[in-house]
């Protein structure tokens, strides 16, 4: 691993010297090579130390997938701050709780987004470490603008020599971003992880899937999460392929974009395949372009992966996992391996990363059998932020971190993701694992989308409900599927009840919202009492 960069210094420096006038952001009209994303982001790193952001210092990013995100996170990172990046689902007290939890002293945001104006959502909020709110775009009064900031330390000398000694002293050891969970199980708790790991990873995260310089790769998992971010821009960066970025999802968009920019690299959850394959449209629209998608989540239909290669034309389908507390990335297939695996397992512990399986005691389970996956390795984060009791709750003394995913692991070191532990529920004694229902009910053509919850019953403690989208002018009978059910799996784990709905809920990344779908079965049985 000698050849990877270790510091975001390093990266730019790489890529810009490797590629020079190559496109590197391709984002509207904006068009920045190599050779310009390199003097931007300079810019901004200049234009920080201007205004006082200091070495370990956290500065927020809460807006779209824009090129500016890029450009302010690269500067962000050259001048030794600590990258927060912020949901853009967030409402106005969300954002403010991880700005103070944070401690953040400068906020790159937008006031024009999806008729969103982020700003206006802060103005009761109490912050008063925030020295700064830049906007990357739409206009304030009484804001700095983005020219404006970046403009800040173009002659400013001492910020130049200040910038180049901050280059020159950076380590991969120093902190690179402050991520925040989802904070399903309480208040969101904050990821420090370092340089030198997360471009490690991703060094070997693209070579995996084949990423290349010829690549053109549409991002639309949003920037605030590992998958836009990391899986995202700093991948494309080191493999020098050219980024797309993409403000939010929109199918009829993604079938213009990929034939009008020759889209070879589209990512993402399950979700977003499933919908493009599900587009009255879809048979009409150039695919030619595409060459390699790579998903994950707690578990990918094996009838969905075929899909994609078959009906979307993807050469190579890669699936992988990871988590929040692994930089985002722990294992993946090799684009070599056969279409069973890939179909069905979310790879193999990358190089210089060992797992387990272990039950509810600790044990190791034998290989074959479900237990909480454990990983250990240099992609473990640094620590949870100012949580020592967190962080040593979620790894071991030995360095074990508990995922709290459950996984069967085979006799190659493949992994396949079962379900998170949160999910699982009981069903007269055995244990329910939604995704494994889901995997079986994927398997229909005339389902677009399902996604199956736990919901209470008196005789047997829980059983399984089914929220299911079904394709364009289908119509699905509720009986018939149930009894189909019953065909092809355990009594214990047939749905009892089957919900039409016209989409899931879904979180800003397209995972499916489970916690909503509770509340709308709750609902429903309210309805009907």
């Amino acid at each position: 691993m000698s050849d990877t960069p270790t510091t975001i210094a390093e990266l730019l420096e790489r890529a810009a010297q490797h590629h020079g006038d190559r496109i590197a952001i391709e984002d509207g009209e904006c068009l920045l090579s190599f050779l310009a994303l390199r003097e931007a982001a300079h810019r901004v790193a200049r234009a920080c130390i201007v205004i006082g952001l200091k070495p370990g210092e956290r500065a927020a990013i809460w807006a779209p997938n824009l090129w500016q995100w890029i450009v302010a996170a690269l500067g962000i990172q050259l001048a030794g701050g600590v990258l927060v990046p912020i949901n853009t689902r967030f409402k106005g007290a969300e954002a403010g709780w991880i700005l103070r939890r944070s401690g953040a002293r400068l906020l790159f945001t937008v006031t024009d987004f999806l008729d969103i104006d982020y700003l206006a959502m802060l103005r009761d909020q109490e912050l008063p470490e925030l020295r700064e709110r830049i906007l990357l775009c739409g206009v304030a009064p009484d804001t700095t603008g983005w020219e404006e900031f970046c403009a800040a330390g173009d002659a400013d000398t001492a910020a130049t020599t200040e910038l180049e000694h901050r280059c020159a002293r950076a380590s991969g050891e120093d902190l690179l971003d402050l991520m925040f969970t989802s904070g399903t199980t309480g208040k969101p708790k904050g990821v420090l992880s370092v340089h030198a790991q997360n471009l490690r990873v991703y060094d070997v995260w693209s070579r995996t899937v084949g990423l290349n310089a010829q690549d053109n790769y549409l991002i639309i998992s949003p920037f605030f999460h590992a998958f836009g971010y990391k899986a995202g821009w700093l991948a494309s960066l080191l493999r020098g392929c050219r980024i797309l970025p993409m403000v939010h999802f929109d199918q009829d968009e993604v079938l213009r974009r990929i034939a009008a920019q020759r889209v070879s690299m589209l990512p993402g959850p399950p979700t977003i395949y499933q919908s493009l394959l599900a587009h009255p449209r879809r048979t009409e629209a150039d695919l030619s372009s595409l060459r390699l998608a790579v998903t994950g989540a707690a578990s990918v239909p094996e009838a969905l992966v075929r899909r994609i290669r078959d009906e979307l034309g993807f050469d190579s389908v890669v699936t992988a996992y990871g988590l929040t507390e692994s930089c985002g990335c722990v294992t993946i297939c090799d684009a070599n391996d056969d279409s069973e695996t890939i179909a069905t397992t979310s790879g193999k512990a990358m190089p210089g990363i060992e797992l387990r399986c272990v039950d509810a005691d600790g044990r190791d389970v034998p290989v074959g059998e479900q237990g909480e996956l454990l990983v250990r390795g240099f992609n473990v984060m640094h620590s949870y932020f100012e949580d020592a009791e967190a962080t040593a709750a979620a790894i071991d003394a030995d360095g074990w971190l508990a995922t709290g995913d459950v996984a069967v692991l085979d006799q190659r070191g493949y992994i396949r993701i079962t379900d998170r532990l949160k999910d699982m529920f009981i069903c007269g004694g055995f244990n329910c694992y939604p995704a494994e229902i889901e995997n079986t009910l994927s398997e229909r053509h005339d389902i677009a989308q399902v996604a199956v919850i736990g919901v209470p019953d008196e005789r047997l403690g829980e059983v399984a409900q089914a929220w299911v989208v079904p394709m364009p002018g289908v119509t699905i009978d509720e009986r018939e599927l149930i009894n189909w059910c019953r065909e092809r799996m355990a009594n214990y784990k047939v749905p009892r009840t089957v919900r039409l709905c016209e989409a899931l809920p879904l979180n800003a990344v397209g995972k499916v919202r489970k916690p909503q779908l509770r509340e709308w079965a709750s609902a429903v049985v309210e309805e009907s009492s």
